[in-house]
């Protein structure tokens, strides 16, 4: 089934829902609204057999409008299928498809901790790449470069040989005494 009999029949069971067909070289690809996404996903899954959620990821467009692309990656028996949408930066929400498909919990996380884009209705929506207290999300492309280090290729050795073998002898004794 090409690209055009898949959004006919998505068409036919969402009337009301403006699909548009996406240019990609690779496998076939769909444009959905943003506040159609859980109805188009579970008649996806529902009605043409897509119950597997392979990956939830993002594109920031920044400075572009709407700044934000998230994609899905749809599987079947025997075919592919990638689903876009576009989210704005203010507010950046989309609605969770943890309903269509409950392993989205991890994907959806992943895609808020470095893109900060917030699922509406998630229901354990917290850090899981970053640490808890990072300040912002690091795949945004107006996210600052923090770290300027000078790139070192080798370091001297800060102690000596024979340092080196007394704390490396004093190791192995303490692992002996604890059984280790």
């Amino acid at each position: 089934m090409d690209s055009t009999d898949l959004l006919n029949d998505l068409r036919s069971l969402l009337p009301g829902v403006p699909l548009e067909p996406a240019a990609a070289p690779d496998q076939q690809t769909i444009w959905v609204p943003s506040n159609s996404i859980v109805e188009v996903c579970r008649a996806l899954r529902d009605r043409r057999g897509f119950t597997f959620l392979a990956d939830i990821t993002a594109v920031d467009w920044w400075p572009r409008e709407p700044r934000f692309e998230v994609v899905y990656h749809l599987a079947s028996a025997g075919h592919r299928l990638r689903v876009k949408t576009r989210v704005p930066e203010t507010p950046a929400l989309l609605p969770t498809v943890q309903s269509v498909w409950p392993g989205a919990n991890w994907l959806e996380r992943e895609v808020w901790d470095l893109f900060g884009i917030v699922f509406e209705g998630h229901n354990d929506l917290r850090r899981l790449l970053m640490p808890e207290d990072w300040e912002g999300h690091p795949l945004r492309k107006d996210f600052p470069v923090q770290i300027r280090l000078k790139p070192r290729s080798s370091e001297p050795l800060q102690v000596s040989e024979e340092e080196f073998r007394r704390n490396l002898e004093a190791d192995k004794a303490a692992r002996a005494r604890e059984g280790r």
